[in-house]
């Protein structure tokens, strides 16, 4: 039997690298090329120990004061910084400050549960999904339905006296992060009893069995009823207010894509984040949250290098023709009680376009 000529052979298609695609491999080698995917442990070192500091100094307040009501002040200051302890465990939990992948998982878990009282094994789960698929209907869970519909054909679902708070969504949403703080603890509480596999779920149960009761022991042991009941209110509503307004205008009112949407991953991460201007001050206020497309980009970019890489890719984005959003923080929070707004109009409605209402402005 004759060998097949080379006529005769299957031609084989030879497939086109997407352009964009191959934009995103030459910015991520521009990034890495500036030193900008480098670890600063020194940064994360000083931060983690003056939060500490500021942690103990509260407690020493809080022993200080005794049966005042200022120790609401002292309640404030306490979801201050579990915030922005919280912001560092995020950071732990995209590798950003050890080069080792078991340090940073286990300084996350420990911050998240012992601090916050938030399980990590919920929190990376779902923060993973989010990554992966942001404000893409179905598979963001940061914009799945709950209290408030955050794209269209949620809200065209609500029906009675639910529509007509959804209608008004946008001036609920700031006074619904009060209850933010507690609403991640249940959700936590939940994720880490439930009857499929947790990881680390005999890690977590006891730090943060330890870290729920810790806190009302303390301050029912210490302060008159009312005044213990008012403490720990006043400390889970600062976390949460300060939690969700953090993370707030990183993508609420940027385009939500369906779920069969197939954009590329530069244009998918870029279009629906939205940076907030402001210098370090806003850095160390949203825990590095503010250079969000750049988050998107690179998740392992260390805070103090997001400046530097935002004007890489805000150059890259002129070149590709990519919209890359920058606000004021002011103005972000806006765009959100605006777009709520807008959003909730569906509700009550029959709804026929997923997408007519929400992505026609862009």
């Amino acid at each position: 039997m004759s060998p097949t000529s080379t006529s005769e052979r299957p031609k084989t298609r030879v497939r086109q690298p997407n352009a964009m695609v191959l934009s995103y491999s030459e910015l991520l080698k521009t990034v890495r090329a500036a030193g900008l995917l480098e670890r600063r442990r020194r940064f994360y070192i000083t931060l983690f120990a003056c939060l500490v500091a500021l942690m103990t100094a509260t407690w020493f307040g809080f022993a200080l004061i005794g049966e005042s009501w200022f120790q609401l002040l002292i309640a404030a200051a306490l979801g201050i910084i579990c915030t922005q302890l919280c912001f560092l465990a995020h950071e732990a939990g995209h590798r950003q400050i050890f080069a080792s992948r078991r340090a940073n998982d286990w300084s996350a878990r420990i911050l998240a549960t012992s601090v916050a009282g938030i399980s990590y094994s919920w929190w990376e789960q779902k923060h993973g999904a989010h990554h992966n698929h942001p404000n893409v209907i179905s598979k963001d869970p940061d914009i799945a339905t709950g209290a408030l519909a955050f794209h269209t054909e949620a809200a065209a679902g609500r029906q009675g006296r639910f529509s007509f708070l959804t209608r008004k969504q946008g001036w609920f949403f700031f006074p619904l992060l009060f209850l933010l703080g507690f609403s991640l603890q249940m959700d936590s509480i939940k994720f880490i009893f439930q009857r499929a596999k947790v990881t680390h779920r005999w890690v977590e149960i006891p730090i943060l069995v330890a870290r729920l009761t810790a806190l009302p022991f303390l301050a029912f042991w210490f302060l008159p009823l009312g005044m213990a009941f008012a403490f720990i209110a006043v400390q889970l509503a600062v976390f949460g207010f300060y939690m969700g307004a953090s993370f707030a205008p990183n993508h609420k009112g940027m385009p939500v894509l369906p779920a069969d949407s197939r954009v590329d991953f530069l244009s998918r991460q870029v279009l629906t984040s939205r940076n907030i201007s402001g210098g370090f001050f806003m850095d160390i206020l949203l825990g590095g949250l503010n250079k969000q497309a750049e988050h998107h980009l690179f998740p392992d970019m260390a805070r103090p290098q997001l400046h530097r890489a935002a004007a890489i890719v805000r150059q890259y984005c002129d070149k590709h023709g990519i919209t890359y959003t920058e606000t004021t923080l002011l103005q972000s929070y806006g765009i959100i009680v605006r777009y709520l707004n807008e959003v909730g109009l569906a509700a009550g409605r029959r709804f026929e376009c997923p997408m007519s209402a929400v992505s026609g402005r862009y």
